[in-house]
């Protein structure tokens, strides 16, 4: 695997914004947790509205809410070792 990874959600033929393979992982995993938090407060902003697309984003909230749960645990492990 090469050390720095373009990020794969835009499409470039000159990628600027790259991740780190060799990072910490507590880092990269704060970094996933972050967009992840971010995406989902996002999500449940329009599942507060009405009609279908509501419905579907409360659906997707629900599991989003949960990996985001998951994730404060598997962060919470890393920082445990680390400190051990």
């Amino acid at each position: 695997m090469d050390r720095y990874m373009p990020i794969t959600g835009i499409d470039c033929p000159i990628p600027s914004l790259l991740i780190d393979t060799e990072a910490p992982l507590d880092v990269l995993h704060d970094t996933a947790a972050y967009r992840i938090r971010t995406a989902t407060q996002l999500l449940e902003s329009y599942a507060s509205g009405e009609g279908i697309h509501s419905e579907l984003a409360r659906v997707l909230v629900t599991s989003l809410r949960d990996g985001c749960d998951l994730l404060d645990v598997v962060g919470r492990r890393l920082q445990a070792q680390l400190t051990a």
